[in-house]
């Protein structure tokens, strides 16, 4: 007896909603074919789904979030993915929300908006409060995200100048033994957050406010003794600050300032028996108001689907392991 097949079809009102949704080379449905062992032909502005009926509905549901998204813009296959991992989990938070939140465009004309739910929830507390930790996994976009909200903070003239920095742990912040100008001795250590600018803002732009000190890339050390005032302040690899310079940065805060404080509390780069100044904080601070710490999740992560099953082998191996120095 041969097993039964359900049969459904899923009709997009214009080619370009149909592009968006079936993705470059039809990626987004082959993404969902090889998800839940069903078949998905397009034809024209027509998806035809078969396959096990009790899968039919599971994929539908899929689909109809895919295709409500789609009429807003292209599809990404992170995004088709992310769907199907909420899905599984039972999640009632519908994945096309994310449409509706665009936090600036590009230079080059690209749309920044959160990906995921996690990512929405970090940029809603980046918005709603003075300070926000975005804590999670490499490929969660809480660098991009933090320098996205800063842009269009400035834009809309929130703020008078971005503060973006970071701590040099690898040269242990003393950089005067390394050869060159600062810049040169600073520039790889800072290198992530010029990249985001770069992308955000393009190189021109990026330029013509660091000569007029609008935005500021700076090592972690060379904010001591400082107010920052109607500044925007993004705080990077916190998790290799100790909490002497977790302190330090943060009551630099001056009137009319923002701050977002990112890290990745599983890849703590400071010496052994030194204490992150990150893990610290969420005890110091938790019931803070105004304080906001979201905790991003491999779930969260918007980079090669391959970044995610690495993380998850990580976290296998590391929960078998006994710590090291405490970390």
């Amino acid at each position: 007896m041969q097993n039964e097949t359900a049969t459904k079809r899923f009709i997009l009102g214009t080619n370009e909603e149909a592009l968006n949704a079936f993705g470059r080379y039809d990626e987004n449905l082959s993404i969902i074919e090889k998800a839940f062992g069903v078949t998905l032909l397009a034809r024209g502005n027509e998806i035809v789904l078969s396959g096990d009926p009790s899968e039919v509905e599971s994929v539908s549901a899929v689909l109809e979030q895919v295709i409500r998204m789609a009429r807003k813009g292209p599809v990404a296959p992170q995004q088709v993915r992310y769907i199907i991992g909420a899905s599984r989990t039972g999640s009632t938070e519908t994945a096309d929300l994310l449409n509706d939140t665009t936090i600036l465009v590009t230079a080059r004309g690209k749309q920044i908006k959160p990906r995921t739910i996690g990512q929405k929830q970090y940029v809603d507390a980046i918005r709603d409060n003075a300070l926000t930790f975005g804590i999670g996994p490499a490929g969660t976009g809480k660098t991009y995200l933090a320098v996205s909200m800063a842009v269009a903070a400035f834009r809309n003239r929130e703020f008078n100048r971005i503060v973006l920095t970071r701590p040099a742990v690898e040269a242990g912040e003393r950089l005067g033994f390394l050869p060159g100008t600062l810049e040169e001795k600073v520039n790889p250590y800072l290198r992530p957050l010029y990249d985001a600018l770069f992308d955000v803002l393009g190189v021109e732009t990026f330029e013509k406010f660091m000569a007029k000190g609008l935005i500021e890339v700076a090592p972690l050390a060379y904010m001591r003794g400082r107010t920052l005032d109607d500044s925007f302040v993004i705080l990077d690899e916190a998790q290799n600050t100790t909490p002497e310079q977790m302190k330090m940065l943060l009551t630099r805060l001056g009137i009319g300032s923002k701050a977002v404080v990112t890290g990745d509390i599983t890849q703590i780069d400071l010496p052994k028996g030194t204490e992150s100044g990150l893990l610290q904080v969420r005890a110091v601070l938790k019931d803070v108001e105004g304080v906001s710490f979201v905790y991003l999740t491999e779930q969260d992560v918007v980079r090669h689907e391959l970044v995610q099953r690495i993380i998850r082998a990580y976290d296998r191996f590391e929960s078998r392991t006994p710590p090291e120095g405490g970390r």
